[in-house]
């Protein structure tokens, strides 16, 4: 299609749609980037919890099934120091659970791990040539980052304020994601842990368009074809869709998260830490409910999920999401069962219809 208002993100990054398949860990994979990357839109492979065999894997079951360009993601959070005390204060105030479904309370803490983009994560970019490489919580360290852009990929990362939209700008970015507050999953906040910084996507995105020279890509609360073309209207080039794309069939959900996708009620996500120990929008669940969405408690990312691994081990076969994750955005009651390749070309024929295009 070359009917598009704003041809910036298209050319940029060699696409048809100005759609972006959010890079969602444990939620999508090469099945979806196909279905998105085939309609037209940028497929994306999250990174942080595949091994080098899970990813080269992924990546070459991509490129077998689609000709169009590839989005790696990777986290780039420092890895927290060692805190014993607060690990245990945490560990102490899930005894309850544990008693109560039964879980060896004595037995050491599994860890839970995302990996940041390092060395190998580099060399696998260096060895794999995506089109597109993202970053969720700022950037690698320069050295890294320069050799990502000598690779020939166009470096994406995801802004929450103005201020972080102007730092990713002077440091190299292609692009600027802004994620709203309303966007389901790990907000890509990094330049402070202030929760109160955080803004809505459509207070954000005129600002940070007005403030950086490269293009802006919307996400956050947009999950048809209205927030494509409101977006579009804000400056936007294009826009990020996550939660949309998880009542596809190629979503890889459990059926709790997909029962609780089609049944909660849209104002029933939150921010929470309790799941991994940074902000994340999810459905409400009952730990959540329990000990509050955000605790204090709460080990420094990723770790805070390691103790909860125990009880989820114990409850998920059950088909039980009292301590599972449930990450969705605030436009969850937008979601249509639908293929991606499907939702895909349906948002942008629908925008392009009320566009006049």
């Amino acid at each position: 299609m070359s009917t598009w208002p704003d041809r910036r993100i298209l050319d940029l990054l060699g696409i048809q749609l100005p759609i972006l398949q959010a890079p969602m860990a444990g939620a999508s994979g090469s099945a979806m980037a196909i279905a998105v990357g085939n309609a037209g839109g940028l497929g994306a492979l999250p990174c942080a919890m595949l091994t080098a065999e899970q990813l080269h894997g992924e990546v070459q079951a991509f490129r077998a099934s689609c000709q169009g360009p590839l989005n790696l993601n990777f986290f780039c959070h420092q890895p927290p120091m060692p805190d014993p005390v607060r690990d245990a204060r945490w560990k102490q105030a899930l005894k309850p659970y544990y008693d109560e479904v039964g879980a060896d309370f004595e037995a050491p803490t599994p860890v839970s791990n995302r990996a940041p983009f390092d060395e190998q994560s580099c060399q696998w970019v260096e060895q794999l040539r995506p089109e597109v490489v993202s970053f969720h919580f700022g950037l690698p360290q320069v050295e890294l980052l320069q050799r990502v852009k000598a690779s020939g990929a166009k470096v994406l990362s995801s802004a929450t304020t103005v201020e972080e939209a102007l730092w990713l700008e002077a440091n190299g970015c292609d692009a600027i994601i802004a994620m709203g507050y309303e966007a389901g999953g790990h907000r890509g906040m990094f330049l402070s842990d202030d929760i109160t910084s955080q803004i809505g996507t459509f207070a954000l995105v005129p600002q940070v368009v007005d403030a950086v020279r490269i293009p802006v890509i919307a996400a956050g609360g947009i999950g048809d074809h209205r927030g494509l073309v409101a977006a579009l209207a804000l400056g936007a080039s294009a826009v990020q869709i996550g939660t949309a794309y998880l009542f596809c069939p190629e979503a890889k959900v459990s059926a709790a998260h997909r029962h609780a996708l089609d049944n909660a009620p849209a104002s029933d996500t939150a921010l929470t830490n309790l799941f991994t120990g940074r902000p994340a929008r999810g459905i409400n669940n009952r730990i959540m409910r329990e000990l509050g969405p955000m605790s204090p408690l709460a080990p420094r990312f990723p770790l805070a999920g390691g103790a909860l691994m125990p009880l989820r081990a114990i409850r998920d076969p059950q088909g039980n999401s009292d301590f599972s994750n449930l990450w969705a955005g605030q436009a969850l009651r937008l979601g249509r069962h639908r293929s991606a390749s499907e939702l895909t070309l349906e948002i942008a024929n629908k925008a392009l219809e009320q566009l006049g295009r």
